[in-house]
């Protein structure tokens, strides 16, 4: 599985990292911006949207769980519903555009494919399998941080070791699981 630095960024955003968010933003906003302006056809109005679905990522980033999907995919899903949200906040006519729905039904569905679904599942395989070739607690520790969100400090007094002891196994551990993922 390739790595997501996507969904990094989202984890570093949920520990209320600044630089993050806007490493992220830079990184995303065109993408974004490109979605909103598809589906409301409106700069100004995609403009402002992208502004208010920033602040939703920032106050939501803990809610983001890599083992599900990947973080481009969870940032454009929440792009996609707040778009859908702000049409259907519209007068009806407005949100039709001709009275037909033609305007809704330009908004295509991107929730994952079965064939997608089926290859992520093969996915998760590998990167449970590649978690076997680490050791138990050093396991847990990378998963408390990246998956479960816990900070380096929580962990290394979890663990009972100094926080630089525990930056290590975590850093160890991540090399490890990229070359077992990348054999």
């Amino acid at each position: 599985m390739t790595e997501d630095p996507v969904a990094e960024l989202l984890s570093r955003v949920a520990q209320q990292d600044r630089a993050a968010f806007r490493t992220l933003y830079s990184q995303t906003s065109a993408k974004l911006m490109g979605v909103l302006l598809r589906i409301l056809g409106n700069r100004a109005e995609a403009e402002e949207a992208l502004q208010e679905v920033f602040t939703r990522v920032w106050l939501r980033a803990g809610r983001f769980d890599a083992t599900k999907g990947r973080g481009m995919t969870w940032l454009i899903a929440i792009t996609r519903n707040h778009a859908i949200d702000r049409l259907r906040a519209r007068p009806d006519d407005a949100a039709r555009g001709d009275n037909d729905g033609e305007l809704l039904d330009r908004v295509r569905d991107t929730a994952p494919t079965a064939e997608t679904r089926l290859i992520a599942r093969g996915e998760a395989g590998r990167i449970a399998d590649c978690f076997e070739t680490l050791e138990p607690d050093r396991a847990e520790a990378v998963r408390g941080a990246y998956l479960r969100g816990l900070s380096y400090q929580d962990l290394a007094a979890q663990y009972d070791v100094p926080l630089n002891t525990m930056r290590t196994w975590l850093r160890r551990g991540l090399l490890r699981l990229r070359e077992c993922l990348d054999a």
